[in-house]
């Protein structure tokens, strides 16, 4: 049930268990959308050109009958895309270049903004806290590719390092820094404002955060003062950033903040989310974005501790109607981060608010720490830090893109470095529903699942499937009620001609969905096995026009 919306009697009626969660699966009372967007009445989200339902998302795709998860393995680079400048001394990046950071596609180019880290000269080491062991984080840098795999870091002239402005550096006030989160909002009318970023300042006392704003991302003007609540001089603190988006009207910060758990006791490492609704202010308050089990007992919970915590909370990225990301899945040995044995994985999350996550599948790996591995260091056994960012899953083609960062756990000068890889799948395909295997007990040769209400717009729309065996399905389509429509079911329901792929369109014999424009409606995808044609069915996407 999505938290801050109120049911109605008829949508309690319609309530169903899943996955040990009450999913509201009718309609909700919400503010009335426009007349060209598709309307999802259950959370309360209109999206325009596009929506998608994901076959990892029980909340859209409820009503499941003899089909199940069968999630996407991801392929990794074994080479990273970018390194560090071990080899220059004046560069920013001269230890590490972190992906806390960005990949957009702008201009028909690919564009990235990452954290360095370099060796701290004698005065800074001089003025640092000693448990950054001589490193100087910061500052944001930049690079430019034209495929998104080879990258140039261009000489900006912005930032003198060790008597140098000849490196990548992106000016900011604040001289220490981690993460770095930009989205063009083209939604923006002032030019100034088109580009926002999020980036992770030292304060004097933890890592905050802060806004800056640009017309081209390469002239920022930071905010003045850190985010803070009501106008008061105390900053947010202690949050470790990992995406930032816009989502159904506000802005949303995700990142690791330890807060107390049930009962005030310690916590380990959470994912929690701040809001704002005009970039101009965060308010003070976080939400639990996704969080971890804490061990019963308070004593054993803890940064500390060792057990499976989340790092950098979730790296979300907004489809339109719906979130997906990735979390660290930060396995802690005692000590925390210290300990050279902790190391972390990838894990899988869907969200449709925006603030709240889940994963589809618990405690699932999705991008393993061995399948991207850093590269090694000569003579060391070290593990690997998978850290994400959602701000780096990009869809490029028939391709969705994962940069994340490649952080090798070791001690600094004896091994340590951090570069950026890539993992890949191809479009949307996170993963699949599929009929149940022939060796389970209740196996048949067909299945379904049922969608969410959802509102077409005016004039319609287009139904089209990402799916393997895609002929081997069927749409048929229902009221708000599950009544199904006779000119869209049975012998009327639609089919694809495509044998298969990413975006195979669904046809009606009879007509097409501009008859149900401004209706809402329910689908139903069938699944039909015949000899070794398996149906799996990875996204639907509802499209304005097409017909």
């Amino acid at each position: 049930m999505i938290a801050g919306f109120s049911l109605s009697s008829a949508a309690v009626r319609a309530a169903v268990v899943l996955s040990g969660l009450l999913l509201a699966i009718g309609a909700v009372r919400a503010a009335p959308p426009g007349e060209d967007s598709f309307h999802f009445p259950s959370t309360g989200v209109a999206v325009g050109r596009e929506a998608v339902l994901l076959s990892i998302d029980e909340y859209l795709l409820p009503l499941r009958e003899n089909v199940s998860y069968y999630l996407t393995r991801p392929t990794s680079r074994p080479e990273p895309v970018l390194r560090p400048s071990a080899e220059d001394p004046r560069a920013p990046d001269q230890a590490a270049a972190h992906f806390y950071g960005t990949v957009l596609r702008d201009g028909g180019k690919f564009r990235m903004w990452y954290y360095s880290l370099r060796l701290a000269s004698q005065d800074e080491a001089r003025g640092m806290d000693a448990k950054f062991e001589g490193l100087h984080q910061g500052p944001v840098c930049y690079a430019e590719s034209e495929d998104g795999i080879t990258w140039i870091k261009p000489k900006l002239g912005q930032v003198e390092i060790n008597g140098s402005r000849e490196n990548n550096a992106i000016l900011l006030p604040d001289d220490r820094c981690t993460a770095v989160l930009i989205i063009k909002d083209d939604d923006d009318p002032d030019p100034n404002r088109r580009y926002k970023m999020v980036y992770n300042p030292w304060n004097g006392r933890t890592f905050t955060i802060r806004n800056a704003t640009s017309p081209d991302g390469l002239r920022w003007t930071a905010a003045p003062a850190y985010g803070t609540d009501e106008g008061e001089d105390t900053a947010l603190r202690g949050i470790e950033i990992s995406s930032f988006y816009k989502f159904n009207g506000l802005y949303v910060v995700n990142g690791a903040r330890q807060t107390p758990s049930e009962g005030g006791h310690r916590a380990g490492r959470q994912g929690k989310a701040f809001v704002s609704k005009d970039f101009n202010r965060w308010f003070g308050g976080v939400t639990g974005a996704f969080l971890l089990p804490e061990p019963a007992d308070p004593a054993a919970r803890g940064s500390r501790e060792p057990y499976d915590q989340v790092h950098l909370g979730v790296g979300g990225v907004s489809l339109g109607n719906v979130l997906v990301g990735l979390y660290g899945i930060w396995h802690n040995q005692k000590g925390g981060a210290a300990n050279l044995g902790t190391s972390a994985d990838l894990g899988l999350l869907v969200s449709n608010d925006g603030l709240h996550f889940r994963e589809p599948v618990k405690g699932h790996v999705f991008l393993s720490r061995f399948d991207a591995a850093a590269t090694p260091y000569p003579g060391g056994n070290f593990n690997t830090i998978l850290v994400q960012s959602g701000n780096g899953i990009i869809n490029v083609g028939d391709e969705t893109r994962i940069y994340h960062g490649r952080w090798l756990h070791a001690d600094v000068g004896q091994g340590y470095s951090g570069e950026i890889g890539l993992a890949t799948l191809p479009r949307d395909r996170w993963g699949a529903l599929g009929l149940y295997p022939e060796s389970f007990p209740t196996h048949r040769s067909h299945g379904s699942v049922w969608s969410a209400p959802v509102r077409l717009p005016a004039g319609g729309g287009q139904v089209v499937l990402n799916a393997d065996h895609a002929a081997r399905l069927s749409v048929e389509i229902s009221d708000a009620d599950f009544e199904l429509l006779p000119g869209f079911s049975g012998g009327n329901a639609g089919k694809t001609r495509a044998a298969g792929g990413l975006d195979c369109v669904v046809a009606w014999p009879r007509t097409g969905l501009a008859a149900l424009g401004g209706q809402t409606v329910r689908f139903k995808i069938n699944f039909a096995k015949q000899g070794a044609a398996d149906p799996r069915l990875y996204a639907v996407y509802l499209r304005a026009g097409g017909e």
